[in-house]
């Protein structure tokens, strides 16, 4: 399912924020970035994210970084800077050359003098000794964050489902309305035919009465309608069950309720019902989609 969950904590040394992002995927799929000091706790974070989950394409980013005043305090390494101006102070005076501003400048700009942004967050969790236990409240906050996220889209899918699957229901009870019509409709052409046939001087009485037998068989839908609100009364009990696999399940009852339904249009050779069934299949098919966002 889509989702989305954050969460966010500033101290005096520190500020840390976890930002969670998932759409429809079936299985898990999981982006991890992370701090390099977290790097040996990924596999925990993993495991937590993915219990909690379930399935989805996830993009979890955990942000680490120093408030700019606790930064400058460990931005100048001095032993680096008076050690490269003696270097440096050293080779101008062999080289007879002046020393002074210019070679300070010249040492503030060598590697490891001035460390750059990403140095210093590298090097701030361990001078901190901020810990995983101490930044895990966070990912637990986003994960709850976007586990509400998650049932909020759930209850808005359920009613959007539930339209559809009455919908449905609304159409079944048409064909049922118009089915007496439409074997009313039956009759009359097999009485036309029987008074047609009956008169042919080769004409087969038993041999006719089994081709009437099998004609009104494969005519009869009185099955499949029973089937199939029997399904639609299933499924709707079934998408209120708190079952992690509901949406299977679900997935499950739409195949069966689209057999269902195919077999009424093939079998019923009515205009009015084929209309029916097409309606009902492109609620079904409304349906299915909406199956995708569920777990």
């Amino acid at each position: 399912m889509t989702g989305f969950g954050q969460a966010h904590r500033e101290t005096d040394t520190y500020t840390a924020g976890v930002e969670l992002r998932s759409v429809n995927s079936k299985t898990m799929d999981l982006t991890l970035r992370l701090p390099r000091f977290l790097m040996p706790h990924e596999l925990e974070i993993r495991n937590t994210v993915a219990k909690a989950l379930l399935r989805g394409k996830v993009n979890l980013n955990l942000d680490f970084v120093r408030p700019a005043a606790a930064r400058a305090a460990a931005t100048l390494n001095k032993d680096a800077l008076l050690a490269a101006f003696e270097e440096l102070k050293g080779v101008a005076q062999s080289l007879g050359l002046p020393t002074g501003e210019a070679t300070l400048l010249a040492a503030l700009r060598l590697p490891g003098v001035v460390p750059t942004a990403a140095e210093a967050r590298e090097t701030e969790p361990a001078a901190e000794e901020i810990t995983w236990p101490e930044l895990q409240p966070l990912l637990v906050e986003a994960l709850a964050a976007m586990q509400q996220f998650r049932q909020d889209e759930g209850a808005a899918l359920t009613r959007e489902i539930l339209g559809y699957l009455a919908t449905i229901r609304q159409q079944l009870t048409a064909v049922e309305a118009h089915d007496p019509a439409r074997i009313e409709h039956v009759r009359q052409r097999l009485a036309g035919h029987l008074a047609e046939l009956t008169s042919h001087e080769q004409f087969n009485a038993t041999r006719f009465e089994q081709e009437v037998l099998y004609y009104i068989e494969k005519l009869d839908i009185a099955e499949e309608k029973v089937r199939l609100a029997a399904h639609l009364i299933y499924f709707e009990q079934a998408i209120h069950q708190p079952d992690e696999a509901v949406g299977k399940k679900l997935g499950f009852l739409a195949q069966e309720i689209g057999r269902e339904i195919n077999t009424i249009g093939s079998k019923a050779n009515d205009a009015t019902v084929q209309h029916l069934v097409v309606g009902m299949k492109e609620e079904l098919e409304k349906i299915k989609e909406q199956l995708n966002n569920i777990l």
